[in-house]
């Protein structure tokens, strides 16, 4: 066992919480869960007590997988209002050859200018660097020149989106090593070299809202909130058969489809109304509702890209927790061309797209680390070696062995 890292993203419905192991260059799952969360609103908190509780149960129960404590994350912080600009910057070398801080340091000044006072920097992503005025590379480290010139994207969210999230996971004596937003933690779970080369989007369906974000390269340029989510389904087929949003969104999960084309009209459901009358439900007549929601919050998210670029987007990548729906690729085809499709997170053990955010956060962090020339792991040898002892009452299901076989950064 090699580095160990912990990745946390609160959701409206869900509180996902992902610890891995890199060992090699390949990623393996250690453990995941997903905890209902409380407190939340659209991505936002709106009662730090209850939104408390659910982040203290999810570390608990990875605690409980892993028989460590966790004691450090990685954060994730919502896109609302979030900025992208890129920043320039320039710097002498201070050596003979180009070290990981004279990176750093040419768009260091970049950072300050355009930093304002009512925003809290949340990440740069480098997008290259041009060394005395010619020579241009994405990662210049160990090249020799005296003069450093550096572009970045610099991502800043309203200072209250990142004390919200960092006062609640500091209280429990957690350490936020680093924070991110869903754009980059979405585009670094599916990144390609396709995606490096062209323009491209990520559609991130979530419960109570959708994110529409816009990428160059794989470089976030711009996010779009649209406040429809998952849980407008289960409000559709809950008015529309008079049942308890509970049991609507049982049948969204368990018996109806995202697409009616391959639903079966002779496959029913039973259940009892608000009235407690028997009704039932025809697996054609529910996918249909499913469709129609989904087929306008794909929609909505065209028009967004529509408005964002006159350009046009080789990839866009849906995700979030509604795209793992049977036949969901059907409603794409029914609203994108044939460049849409569904991300599939590659991770073994969470082949579930909710997790995408939490899962690409990491491999955002190490490809960072890689760039920077650093080594670094959220468990101290002690943890480590505790970790790695034999315990009784293990679960295989949530252990080491579940290789995740995506070098981070391809």
């Amino acid at each position: 066992m090699e580095h160990v890292y912990a990745s946390m993203d609160l959701g409206s419905d869900s509180i996902k919480l992902v610890v891995c192991e890199l060992y090699q260059n390949h990623l393996n799952l250690l453990a995941a869960t997903s905890v209902p969360s409380r407190g939340i609103k659209k991505g936002l908190i709106i009662d730090p007590e209850l939104a408390k509780k659910s982040v203290l149960l999810a570390f608990k129960q990875i605690e409980d997988m892993l028989g460590i404590r966790i004691k450090k994350v990685i954060a994730n912080i919502p896109n609302h209002m979030a900025e992208y600009k890129i920043i320039k910057g320039e710097s002498d070398i201070s050596g003979d050859l180009i070290t990981s801080k004279d990176m750093t340091n040419s768009y260091k000044a970049g950072i300050r200018v355009n930093l304002m006072p009512n925003e809290e920097f949340v990440t740069v992503v480098p997008i290259d660097f041009k060394i005395n005025g010619k020579t241009v590379m994405k990662d210049p480290k160990g090249f020799p020149g005296k003069k450093l010139m550096g572009r970045a994207m610099m991502v800043t969210t309203p200072k209250k989106n990142v004390y919200s999230v960092a006062s609640i996971i500091e209280s429990l004596g957690i350490e936020i090593v680093d924070i991110s937003v869903g754009s980059i933690g979405d585009i670094n779970c599916f990144r390609t070299e396709n995606l490096d080369k062209s323009i491209s989007a990520v559609i991130n369906i979530g419960s109570d809202i959708t994110t529409v974000s816009l990428y160059n390269k794989s470089i976030p340029a711009i996010t779009k909130v649209i406040g429809a989510g998952g849980k407008d389904i289960d409000k559709d087929l809950a008015y529309m058969y008079k049942i308890d949003v509970l049991e609507a969104r049982k049948i969204k999960e368990s018996f109806a489809l995202a697409h009616k084309k391959n639903a079966d009209i002779a496959d029913v459901y039973e259940t009892v109304n608000v009235d407690n009358v028997k009704i039932k439900i025809n697996q054609v007549s529910a996918s249909e509702v499913v469709m129609s929601r989904i087929n306008e919050i794909l929609t909505l998210a065209k028009n967004e890209l529509n408005d964002l670029t006159n350009k046009p987007i080789q990839y866009i990548i849906v995700t979030g927790g509604t795209s793992n729906m049977l036949d969901f690729e059907n409603c794409l085809h029914d609203v994108f061309p044939a460049s849409a499709s569904k991300g599939s997170v590659k991770l073994v053990g969470v082949r579930n797209n909710k997790y995408s955010t939490a899962i690409g956060n990491i491999i955002y962090f190490l490809n960072t680390l890689k760039l920077k020339g650093m080594n670094y792991s959220m468990l101290s040898e002690e943890d480590m070696d505790e970790l790695s002892s034999p315990r009784e009452n293990t679960n295989d299901d949530t252990m080491l062995g579940k290789v995740f076989g995506y070098f981070f950064g391809e």
